[in-house]
């Protein structure tokens, strides 16, 4: 029986206590009281209903339970710093953050509303978290910092497994697993240093550059190291012979980001100055193209396919460009006004994270990225024509970017023009 104040019609002022009458019961009674049924308990207007099978406790839980609503994408997760490195797990649904204030974060994320949590955070770094990666088989996190250490945690527990204070002399900036047991580290003096967690010490350490270490990638026989610096040079390194092989010649601007595009056959450099510079592979020596973007910077890249990445900038926008035909599909999504220092793509493939100055970590769906098709070389966008929204959550024309113009300037090398339209 559950009681409820009810207004009594003037028409029902002389029934009797115990008497049953039809009176409208309230919209809100109206999916759990089986019948409209009311019993008149005497001079006031306090009413009880009757229901069939169904208790006080059940009526309450019925109208608060609200169902959870899957979204698009997991919701934003909010840091207390900005982050400088992001990671996905290989196999589960964990995201991996590490900020300026040392801070190692790891986050469980779903779809769901409500249901993406930190799973346990880690202090352990004196200084900013610079860089982060989870190992092959997802059991160990293993992250480096301006403090000049190397920590590898247990991410079932994110303990501290293993701790290498001063694995260099300066700040290390970055960090590439080669393998189960083999990773690089590059500091902020140029140096790179290849460790073996079996052993004490590195077994490679060689300094060719002559500024920080930006980014580093792997060809897929895990033989040439790839580094972009901050002065302006492509690096490649042997690790299997543990020797530095060339330095290309100097660009205009800090080389911030490395990737592999083309199945291999391009390397795709981001730039200070918004510069995407293309290099040969075994061509390593100068640029094979150079393509523009008229954005700030390009602080990150992230390959999606092998025609197509995104960039991170620091105008807060990440773009999708396609590489030969060099060509911005559009805009994935931003950080309203806020540079975006990292993005990560999940091990689905499908989400791609971003970590910005608004301390946000912001998930976006990539999906139909993959079945983006340039086709046409020479077809250039209007001048002052707008970016096109790739996601729902993309801002477009009528948004904060309204008024930002892209632009291309594609400086297109007139063999590679020829060669490439035939892959």
């Amino acid at each position: 029986m559950l009681r409820v104040l009810l207004p009594v019609h003037d028409h029902a002022q002389g029934l009797k206590s115990g008497s049953e009458w039809n009176c409208r019961v309230p919209d809100l009674f109206i999916s759990v009281v089986p019948e409209k049924i009311c019993t008149f308990s005497g001079l006031y207007p306090e009413v009880v209903i009757s229901m069939a099978a169904s208790s006080e406790s059940e009526v309450e839980s019925e109208i608060e339970t609200v169902a959870p609503r899957k979204r698009d994408t997991p919701e934003d997760i909010v840091l207390e710093a900005p982050a400088n490195g992001l990671a996905f797990h290989p196999a589960r649904n964990l995201l991996a953050a590490g900020d300026v204030d040392g801070d190692v974060f790891v986050f469980e994320y779903s779809c769901w509303e409500g249901e993406t949590k930190e799973l346990w955070s880690s202090g352990h770094h004196l200084k900013s978290c610079r860089d982060l990666a989870f190992s092959e088989d997802g059991q160990k996190l293993i992250s480096v910092s301006k403090d000049k250490a190397i920590h590898i945690l247990d991410v079932e527990q994110g303990r501290l497994d293993k701790r290498i204070s001063k694995a260099h002399s300066v700040p290390i900036n970055s960090l590439l697993l080669v393998d189960e047991y083999l990773l690089a580290t590059g500091d902020d003096g140029g140096s790179i240093r290849l460790w073996d967690q079996r052993k004490e010490g590195p077994i490679m350490d060689l300094k060719q550059h002559e500024e920080y270490i930006a980014d580093m990638a792997l060809d897929p026989a895990k033989k040439l190291l790839l580094t972009a610096s901050g002065d302006g040079c492509l690096g490649v390194f042997n690790i299997k012979r543990h020797r530095f092989e060339l330095l290309s010649e100097a660009q205009s601007g800090d080389l911030t980001s490395v990737t592999l595009m083309k199945r291999g056959k391009k390397v795709a450099c981001g730039s200070s100055e918004g510069t995407i510079y293309l290099f040969n592979w075994n061509g390593f020596g100068a640029t094979s193209d150079r393509f523009a973007l008229k954005a700030e910077s390009i602080d990150c890249i992230v390959p999606i396919t092998d025609n197509l990445l995104c960039t991170a900038s620091t105008d807060g926008i990440i773009r999708a460009v396609n590489i030969l035909p060099n060509r911005v599909v559009g805009s994935v999504g931003q950080h309203a006004g806020e540079p975006v220092e990292q993005l990560a793509l999940s091990h689905c493939g499908k989400l791609l994270a971003s970590s910005g100055h608004d301390h946000r970590l912001k998930f976006w769906d990539v999906t139909q990225l993959r079945s983006v098709v340039v086709d046409d070389y020479r077809k250039r966008k209007k001048k002052g024509g707008q970016l096109q929204a790739l996601s729902s959550k993309a801002w477009g024309i009528d948004d904060f970017f309204a008024g930002l113009k892209e632009e291309e300037d594609i400086v297109p090398n007139p063999v590679e023009e020829e060669s490439e339209d035939s892959d």
